[in-house]
């Protein structure tokens, strides 16, 4: 099994993505390509103190550590 056969597997299910600068982002995952980057539906992450939520957030795969 390949990485991206392992993204497919996750599509429309919640997801957790670590970024490089230590944010993590819960969402749905809508989409990916061969670069990782990702669209979630439903997205929130917690930045200082502060909660954020988005209907739907694009992540660049660069920025991305880890998907679980």
């Amino acid at each position: 099994m390949k990485p991206l056969d392992v993204l497919g597997e996750m599509l429309d299910n919640q997801v957790l993505v670590r970024l490089k600068n230590g944010i993590e982002v819960r969402g749905v995952l809508k989409a990916f390509d061969i670069h990782i980057n990702l669209v979630l539906d439903n997205a929130e992450f917690s930045d200082e103190d502060v909660e954020r939520r988005f209907k739907s957030l694009f992540l660049r795969g660069d920025m991305v550590l880890f998907v679980s």
